[in-house]
């Protein structure tokens, strides 16, 4: 497990850029693999997904969210989803 690897608790985290393509099964089963991961913990910890801003960029995707996610390191602000209007209530 990447946590693990990393020598860090799952109460280091400060934050998830998700993958949020919005596709129901898709992002139902991330949101369930978050909950095993990181347990009541994972109601604590900011999660976004900047997808919902500008789309899937596909190949470009890991380097842009990387950069966002350095961002969010160096500014401490956490990019919002936008267009969420009906969140699934598990």
């Amino acid at each position: 497990m990447a946590l693990d690897k990393a020598g860090l608790a799952p109460t280091e985290v400060d934050y998830i850029n998700a993958h949020g393509t919005s596709t129901p099964l898709g992002d139902k089963v991330e949101t369930l693999v978050i909950k095993k991961v990181f347990g009541d913990y994972a109601y604590n910890i900011p999660i976004s997904s900047t997808k919902s801003m500008m789309g899937h960029l596909i190949g470009g995707a890991g380097a842009v969210e990387a950069a966002i996610c350095i961002m969010v390191i160096q500014h401490g602000l956490i990019p919002p989803t936008i267009n969420l209007t009906h969140p699934d209530p598990e």
